[in-house]
């Protein structure tokens, strides 16, 4: 499964969030920080482990970065 994970970045931090993952979002001062939080978040909603996910950034700018979320979730 592959699924678009986004993170914006503020003047304040960054958030993270999974469009396809109803109320999968958060907050954090910095990129990796976001990283960990939102992937744990996933890793709840998905009912897995958070090791079995593979991040692949896909394109970016200054301020949003998109990253593919890559599982396979009955492995």
């Amino acid at each position: 499964m592959v699924i678009d994970l986004i993170i914006n970045k503020t003047d304040d931090g960054c958030t993270a969030e999974i469009p396809s993952l109803k109320g999968c979002e958060c907050w954090a001062h910095d990129e990796d920080s976001v990283m960990n939080k939102i992937l744990d978040l996933a890793a709840f909603y998905l009912k897995t482990d958070v090791n079995k996910f593979k991040v692949d950034k896909a394109r970016g700018s200054r301020t949003k970065i998109i990253y593919k979320l890559v599982f396979n979730k009955n492995s």
